[in-house]
């Protein structure tokens, strides 16, 4: 097993601890890459396409390298109502990442969550964890501005 993953001996080597493992290497590198479902079929003696068989079949999983910037999008009833497909759309035109995307450059990755429990402030969106409300156009390409320009 590469080096890179010993963190999974934590972890009993038994085939039901797979999903506990995959959730440490997303836990630990951002997302789960080829190199780690390698690792991790090794590890939990599964094949890789066993192991990418589970990956596909739970959401929680991401598959993409996340940006330097995490953008989350409130989709929740509050912020869609007050223009969170609009926002989305925003975004899309300001740095050419739509939810489930990353940028080219590894700046930028965007999701759309089911809510950020800022319901007073729709619409809303979080970078990194910080929380950003009552969006307007021209507030979010402020602060995507401020982000680009780190």
């Amino acid at each position: 097993m590469d080096q890179q993953f010993n963190y999974l001996k934590k972890l009993p080597d038994e085939s039901g601890n797979l999903i506990r493992g995959l959730q440490l290497i997303q836990a630990t590198e951002g997302y789960v890459s080829d190199e780690a479902i390698r690792a991790a079929a090794e590890y939990f003696h599964q094949t890789p396409v066993e192991v990418e068989g589970v990956l596909t079949f739970y959401a929680q999983f991401k598959r993409v390298k996340p940006g330097r910037f995490k953008i989350a999008v409130c989709d929740g009833t509050a912020c869609h109502i007050k223009g969170a497909p609009l926002i989305q759309e925003w975004i899309r035109q300001a740095i050419g990442v739509a939810p489930g995307e990353t940028d080219a450059e590894g700046r930028f990755s965007v999701e759309a969550v089911a809510c950020l429990g800022c319901c007073s402030l729709a619409p809303v969106m979080s970078i990194n964890g910080r929380v950003y409300g009552k969006l307007d156009r021209r507030e979010l390409n402020r602060i995507l501005k401020e982000y680009k320009d780190k």
